[in-house]
């Protein structure tokens, strides 16, 4: 077996041997992205289950349920998946620290990454109270996720709440406040992916308001069953692909307004061709995640490939 010494007595001769070659050495060709291809990791949202977890979303009082976020994550753990997703609606608001904390404790010991969190904002208010109360809500999550060690946050645009407030100015609030909610972000070290969720699932203003919020901080929640009415569906999902900093994908997809199974491996192709290096979080909407979510993720395995 080769001694260090000869190692390094090799390993000069051949350094200097590259020195006086014809050609000058060159640095590999980086990819046009400056990173590696894609690379895709899976997650289950704990929104799948959301029947079966005590809901705590807008002040609810919840009642019996046969799951919390713990066990939840136990349950996530013995699914053969890479991580979870932890959504604020089945947990206290706010968040004891500690109780985050756990939670990644919790799942570090049983393998899981916690991929992200969810929260369910709106950012359409102008100045005032209401958009006060949004943003103080929207930096507790932060905090909170934050000790969890979760990477990045499922954030919505939010929806013109008054016949006053007209769609350009909803707009334009949206994309001020979110720029507002990246500075609180990124201080606790969290990405902020806003989701096509209803104002943006038109793909036209979806993509003027990830043109305008320019942040290190920000980009897309990819979710592949959230759009407006098109006849194009994968083709709308291909436009804001190469946003994305996380992804969940469903079980159906919306084609001229009427849901139809979609097309897990057409989807990841898309991700793949947009250089996506991330989770694939399950958001499994349907009856009896029980049993269908081990269905969907094998369909999502598969398609990863």
């Amino acid at each position: 077996m080769q001694n260090r010494r000869n190692f390094l007595k090799t390993a000069g001769l051949a350094a200097a041997a590259g020195l006086t070659a014809s050609k000058p050495l060159m640095a590999a060709t980086p990819t046009p992205s400056g990173k590696p291809g894609p690379r895709f990791k899976t997650s289950l949202a704990a929104y799948s289950f959301r029947k079966h977890l005590p809901s705590y979303r807008n002040g609810a009082t919840p009642g019996k349920t046969d799951l919390d976020m713990a066990r939840f994550i136990d349950h996530a753990a013995t699914l053969d998946i890479d991580a979870v997703e932890i959504t604020s609606y089945f947990l206290p608001d706010p968040l004891r620290r500690r109780k985050a904390m756990e939670l990644h404790r919790q799942a570090h010991l049983l393998g899981l990454d916690i991929s992200g969190g969810a929260i369910g904002n709106n950012f359409s208010f102008p100045e005032g109270p209401e958009l006060e109360k949004q943003m103080a809500y929207t930096e507790r999550w932060i905090k909170s996720y934050a000790a969890m060690g979760a990477p990045v946050i499922r954030v919505f645009a939010g929806f013109p709440t008054t016949k006053e407030l007209s769609d350009a100015d909803a707009e334009k609030n949206i994309i001020r406040n979110l720029k507002h909610a990246c500075t609180l972000a990124a201080k606790h070290g969290v990405i902020l992916g806003v989701e096509n969720h209803d104002f943006t699932t038109n793909i036209d203003r979806m993509e003027r308001i990830l043109a305008a919020v320019d942040s290190p901080w920000f980009g897309l929640n990819f979710d592949s069953g959230n759009l407006a009415k098109t006849a194009d569906p994968y083709g709308d999902l291909k436009r804001i692909a190469p946003h994305t900093v996380n992804a969940q994908l469903k079980i159906d997809i919306p084609r001229n307004g009427t849901k139809e199974p979609a097309d897990f491996k057409r989807i990841v192709d898309i991700l793949g061709e947009a250089n996506y290096r991330g989770y694939l979080v399950l958001e499994y909407e349907a009856e009896d995640p029980f049993n269908e979510v081990p269905h969907y993720l094998d369909k999502l395995r598969t398609a990863i490939g």
